[in-house]
């Protein structure tokens, strides 16, 4: 008996949408969401089979701060920048993660564990300043609470 290949995950998702170049950002989030990151032979493949320039893809893939190219930590913190949010301690909130988890802004822990992002805006200005982990909204966050917050997620 001969195995049948499986379909690739990649093309799996062209199917869900019908193949149409115009699901690109579903399709790309639906690759994101299997890897928890835009892998490289991902994107070849996605560019080969709508038959679009690979350059297209990255440039949709770097366009949207929500999409990486970098595999992410099982934890992903998002830090509010926004003005109400920058006003009201952000920049402290950030240093205070950098500090907790050695670990610059944009990058991942060793472990895997963390990633650490700015944003521009979450949408919650009334919570200000806000960090965001793993969709989990923690408002009015004060640096001096970061590691109990971090600590549910070890």
């Amino acid at each position: 008996m001969i195995a049948s290949a499986q379909p690739s995950s990649v093309a799996n998702a062209i199917q869900r949408y019908g193949g149409g170049v115009g699901f690109l950002i579903p399709i790309l989030q639906d690759i994101q969401r299997e890897y928890g990151y835009l892998p490289q032979p991902q994107l070849k493949e996605l560019s080969r089979r709508l038959g679009v320039p690979l350059s297209r893809v990255y440039n949709v893939a770097t366009f949207y701060k929500s999409f990486s190219l970098q595999p992410r930590g099982r934890h992903l913190i998002s830090v509010c920048t926004g003005t109400v949010c920058h006003l009201k301690g952000a920049v402290k909130l950030v240093e205070a993660i950098r500090g907790q988890l050695k670990l610059p802004t944009g990058e991942t822990t060793q472990d895997m564990r963390f990633s650490l992002e700015t944003v521009n805006c979450v949408g919650a200005c009334a919570l200000a300043p806000v960090l965001v982990v793993n969709g989990t909204y923690y408002a009015k966050a004060k640096p001096g609470k970061v590691a109990d917050i971090l600590k549910a997620y070890k």
